[in-house]
This record gives C-alpha cells, sequence and structure tokens, in this order.
C-alpha cells in the first residue's frame, strides 16, 4: 500500500517559489539558498503544518482541489516558509552548500551494526527553560564519534529556533558478520557559557545488521533524558 502526505508536494512547490522570489529580488538577509537549506525549510513547514494523506488517484484529485480552494492553508504555508528560511538563513548548517549526493550515506552491503538516532534537549536548571548555544560532544569508549555525514555534527549544537534541542546519528559500526550483539557505551559532555558542565554516559546494546541503512527512520530513535546544566552562581540541589 502507498501512501503520500501530498502537503509535501504543495510545501515544496511554496518553498522554491519563495527562495526564487527573494533570490531575484536580492533580498539582503538571505544568506544561501541551497537544495539542503530548500529541504531544511520544507521540512520545517511540514514539521508545523497537519498532514493530509491520500492512497489513491481519486482521493489526490479530491484532496488537491481542496487544497488549492484553501486560501487559509496557503497563507499559513507561505508564513511559514518565510519564518523557516529566516531561521535556517541564521543557523546554517555545517557542509549545508555541498552537493547533495555528498551529504548522503552511501549504502553497501556489509555487516555493520546501525544507530539510532539520538535526540535530547539542554534545559536550564533553575528556570527549566531551554539553553542556547549549548555544545554537546559524543563519545563512544572514550573516543568521539564520527556521524553519518557531513550534515551531522560532533559536538552538536543548540540554538534558539530548536528550543534547546540537539541531535545525532552515528556512522556505522563495520563488523565481521549479522546478528551479532554488542553493548556500546556512549558519554555526552555537556556545557554552556555561564554554565557547569555536565557529564552524563548511557548504554545501548545493538545488533548488528546485514547492510546499512542510509535512510532515516522516526521510528528508529533514542530519546536521551533531559540534561539539566545550572549557572556558575547557583548551587546545583542534587549535589546536597
Amino acid at each position: 500500500m502507498n501512501v503520500h502526505n501530498i502537503m509535501e508536494d504543495v510545501v515544496t512547490k511554496h518553498v522554491n517559489i519563495i527562495y526564487d522570489m527573494l533570490k531575484k529580488s536580492k533580498a539582503t538577509w538571505l544568506s544561501c539558498d541551497c537544495e539542503n537549506c530548500r529541504l531544511d525549510t520544507v521540512s520545517y513547514v511540514l514539521n508545523r503544518i497537519p498532514p493530509k494523506y491520500v492512497v489513491s488517484g481519486r482521493g489526490l484529485t479530491y484532496s488537491k482541489t481542496a487544497i488549492d480552494d484553501d486560501m487559509q492553508l496557503h497563507a499559513d504555508v507561505d508564513a511559514l516558509t518565510h519564518e523557516g528560511i529566516r531561521i535556517i538563513s541564521d543557523t546554517k548548517r555545517p557542509f549545508h552548500a555541498l552537493p547533495r549526493k555528498d551529504c548522503e550515506l552511501k549504502k553497501n552491503d556489509i555487516p555493520v551494526f546501525n544507530f539510532p538516532t539520538f535526540t535530547g534537549v539542554v534545559l536550564d536548571g533553575t528556570t527549566f527553560e531551554p539553553i542556547s548555544d549549548a555544545t554537546i560532544l559524543l563519545k563512544c569508549d572514550g573516543e568521539i564519534v564520527e556521524m553519518v555525514d557531513m550534515t551531522w555534527s560532533n559536538p552538536a549544537k543548540t540554538y534558539k529556533s530548536t528550543k534547546g534541542t540537539y541531535s545525532f546519528w552515528i556512522k556505522p559500526f563495520q563488523t565481521n558478520e549479522e546478528g551479532v550483539t554488542h553493548k556500546f557505551n556512549f558519554t555526552l559532555e555537556i556545557s554552556a557559557e555561564k554554565y557547569t558542565s555536565v557529564i552524563y554516559s548511557f548504554e545501548l546494546p545493538l545488533t548488528s545488521d546485514s547492510s546499512i541503512k542510509n535512510e532515516l527512520d522516526s521510528t528508529y530513535s533514542v530519546k536521551i533524558k533531559d540534561m539539566v546544566l545550572f549557572r556558575d552562581d547557583i548551587k546545583n540541589p542534587m549535589e546536597d
């Protein structure tokens, strides 16, 4: 069964039109319109609007007609697109301007440990508000972990626009055979200006696969517990 969110098509079209208009008008605040930045903007908008799924040609025709007539929806998509472009122009990912093929994990049929994506949040220990400009370094067995490609960073950073959230996707570890289980030991080193740094350790057992998984899977992820930092001038109550 093929299920498709037709809002992907609508949003992608709007994002490209608005990027092209801004580029043509030479908007001074637009710092980049590469493919990766455009895809980041598409993701930003899609994460903030309800999906509309179809499974048939008749459903597609009916839904597209309803969408074309929904002026408020188009206005919302345009507003979110402008918002997303501004945020992504201000917080471009490292290596964002590389060709898309250089920003993707190559698929190989070799036994590997495929890692889930890791996500987490860094919070202020007093206000429990997200902390921006925090640095999160991920290590495995004491060594800095390599990410799947250049679009993922280690150390990662948190930003105001992402509400203190960070994420990692580790490059698969090659092994000798599939079906082997191994327990990986990770540490996170979290720091931010004017805050006391924190180190957090956790374990993750994985079973090796027959080949590399080169596509993100939203169901294959690990949510790391919220990391709480206290300002240097405030005593951490957990130390009492």
